[in-house]
């Protein structure tokens, strides 16, 4: 059975143009923000909370749509759908940087002194793989390294104070095993994080 509100709070002007497509709007919001977690969190292969946000997502988007389905003829409530759905996918993206969850590989090209960089890279507790490539303008120097998103703006940051000039480019990585975590960023890790990195084992 539909969710149906009270037909004497439907029939109040102040509620179908306010109250309303308020609702609709907070409750869009909040179904595409866990969407867009969802699609994160399957792209990483957690296995448990993909479907556990899916769970939410879509009981909250049924209560939605009958909403608007109802009153279709109040185009205030489809506004509101609509700014709901562009304001989910902000708030989900913005969420999903902060908690900066799972791992990526950096691929950093250099000319300059690879002993160097990769040097300051291992003191800095980063496990580094240099390999010889062959670039534009002749020989380069490829530099592999696998680290937790959260620590990624840290070690950018030693790389260029040791080669500004190095190119480098990031990419999501689903799975690693026998990883040297880098120890850039100081503090204990909050207790989402550890919910998440309990996920990402019982996928593997």
């Amino acid at each position: 059975m539909p969710f149906v509100l009270s037909p004497d709070l439907t029939g109040s002007p102040w509620f179908s143009n306010l109250v309303l497509p308020a609702l609709i709007f907070f409750a869009r919001t909040l179904d595409m923000t866990l969407s867009t977690m969802r699609i994160t969190f399957i792209a990483q292969g957690r296995t448990f909370l993909a479907p556990f946000f899916g769970f939410f997502e879509s009981f909250i988007w049924l209560l939605i749509i009958g909403q608007v389905l109802q009153h279709l003829n109040n185009p205030l409530c489809a506004f509101a759908y609509a700014g709901g759905f562009a304001a989910g996918n902000s708030v989900g993206l913005y969420l999903e940087r902060r908690l900066a969850v799972g791992n990526q590989v950096i691929r950093i090209i250099t000319t300059g002194s690879a002993v160097g960089l990769a040097s300051a890279l291992r003191n800095a507790g980063v496990g580094v793989t240099v390999v010889d490539g062959e670039g534009s303008e002749g020989p380069v120097k490829i530099l592999f390294s696998l680290v937790r998103r959260r620590d990624v703006k840290s070690m950018l940051a030693l790389v260029r104070g040791q080669d500004p000039s190095a190119f480098y480019s990031i990419a999501d990585v689903r799975q690693a095993v026998d990883r040297v975590y880098p120890a850039l960023r100081a503090g204990s890790a909050s207790p989402w994080s550890r919910i998440l990195r309990r996920s990402q084992r019982k996928a593997k």
